[in-house]
């Protein structure tokens, strides 16, 4: 029985099902998705063209794919084809929508399933990428991988 909440955001999911995804924290508008799945819990990340978010050094404050591959390399991420689990990587993706706009950013946990945080709300973790695959942030488009530092 899932007696649990449910949230203002779920309806814009169509493919959350209780099951496939759970909340791990609560809502904050500290950071956002891009920075989360950056690894960075701590600023919100976006290039807007007023400067008000962190975005990376030397990168242009436009919203493209191209532009988010790039701020990603600068903490050694690199394109790569799919979301199997590779031993000693860790994997993130970028979601846009009609191809080109990036909408959302999820990163995988060493299980293969994800984390997402969802805009100034919670951060959940879903089973598959296409959990999160709708109207506002399109489809998971663009996967990308980097070699995980010793710990």
């Amino acid at each position: 029985s899932d007696s649990r909440m449910s949230k203002p955001w779920e309806h814009r999911f169509p493919n959350l099902k209780p099951g496939n995804w759970r909340e791990k924290s609560p809502a904050t508008e500290s950071y956002n998705c891009i920075a989360w799945a950056a690894g960075d819990n701590t600023r919100w990340w976006w290039p807007d063209a007023m400067n008000q978010r962190h975005w990376p050094q030397g990168l242009p404050r436009i919203v493209s794919l191209d532009n988010f591959i790039k701020a990603y390399e600068t903490i050694r991420y690199e394109k790569c084809d799919d979301s199997t689990v590779e031993q000693g990587f860790e994997k993130i993706v970028i979601y846009t929508k009609d191809t080109a706009l990036p909408r959302h950013a999820a990163r995988q946990l060493p299980n293969g399933e994800w984390t997402s945080k969802l805009g100034k709300s919670e951060d959940i973790e879903h089973v598959t990428v296409q959990v999160l695959e709708c109207r506002d942030y399109g489809r998971p488009l663009q996967f990308m991988k980097r070699r995980m530092l010793p710990t």
